[in-house]
């Protein structure tokens, strides 16, 4: 008979581009979140899945801590408080190569009364020498509000089984809250409309990353798939410039988009990719309810 399985929820914690969403992936060992070195970029709680014998831990990507100055970032500091309330525990990251500042020390702040076990992982130890790595360890240990610090390297996986084996000791007993295989709760629609937002911020500058957001409209499962998605801006300006001189920063965004899709599906797609104004869609109460930003 085999022993009592664990379960449960780890809440990812940090400053803007630490690199969560890319240690979410390695935890994972899939692509469950995209990955951007601009701030910012992670608007919903996305939940990583990762299983192996006898547990499943399922990680919960907060937004970046902010002060609100929207409805969007509004949901996303409410978002950050309601599941550090229900997590089992929390993973806080902190950049190695910039070391520990007051974006840090302000989260760890806040996790101060959290009622969970806090763990610290320092990333980005492949960018970093020893002695550097090691008084960020050094700091991140003074911030006073985790049980154990680990380096780690999300990029080429060093240290992410340690810290893994870590987090899996604070799970308590409990059944799968997913199937073994599955590795998000999102829906088709959102990560691939997720796919096409990566492209996007990969490509663009200044206000434009923030002021996106990709709708996935259509999606025909036939030979090939056919997926009808729209870039949203907020602007005309916004609108030329993903557009671009003759089409082709949008063509840009569409070719990469269609690879990364067919990476993820598996599959031949044909992607129709517009692009259209929507003013205010930040402030849009129920275009955020549509699109899965709570």
């Amino acid at each position: 008979m085999s022993g009592p399985t664990r379960s449960g929820f780890i809440a990812l914690a940090g400053r803007p581009n630490v690199g969560k969403s890319t240690l979410a992936n390695a935890v994972v060992g899939a692509k469950v979140a995209i990955v951007s070195n601009k701030p910012q970029t992670t608007r919903r709680a996305i939940r990583g899945v990762a299983s192996g014998s006898g547990w499943q831990l399922v990680l919960v990507d907060l937004p970046g801590v902010q002060r609100p100055r929207d409805a969007l970032t509004e949901r996303m500091q409410r978002r950050v408080e309601h599941e550090l309330a229900d997590a089992d525990g929390c993973l806080f990251v902190i950049n190695a190569e910039e070391g520990v500042g007051p974006g840090d020390r302000f989260i760890a702040r806040l996790l101060q009364p959290a009622r969970v076990p806090v763990v610290i992982a320092v990333n980005k130890i492949d960018r970093t020498d020893r002695s550097r790595t090691v008084a960020v360890l050094q700091d991140a240990a003074d911030l006073g509000v985790a049980e154990e610090v680990f380096p780690v390297s999300a990029a080429t996986g060093s240290g992410v089984q340690s810290l893994v084996n870590c987090l899996v000791s604070l799970l308590p007993e409990g059944p799968f809250y997913f199937e073994p295989e599955q590795r998000s709760d999102q829906s088709e629609t959102v990560r691939l409309a997720e796919l096409v937002r990566e492209q996007v911020l990969a490509r663009t500058r200044h206000e434009v990353p923030h002021s996106v957001e990709v709708v996935v409209e259509g999606i025909d499962h036939g030979d090939p798939i056919r997926i009808e998605a729209v870039i949203l801006a907020e602007t005309e300006s916004q609108k030329r410039i993903l557009i671009g001189a003759g089409g082709q920063m949008v063509k840009s965004i569409g070719v990469a988009s269609r690879r990364a899709i067919e990476g993820e599906l598996g599959s031949h797609v044909h992607l129709d990719l517009k692009v259209r104004v929507r003013r205010h869609w930040r402030g849009d109460e129920r275009l955020l309810d549509r699109l899965g930003i709570e």
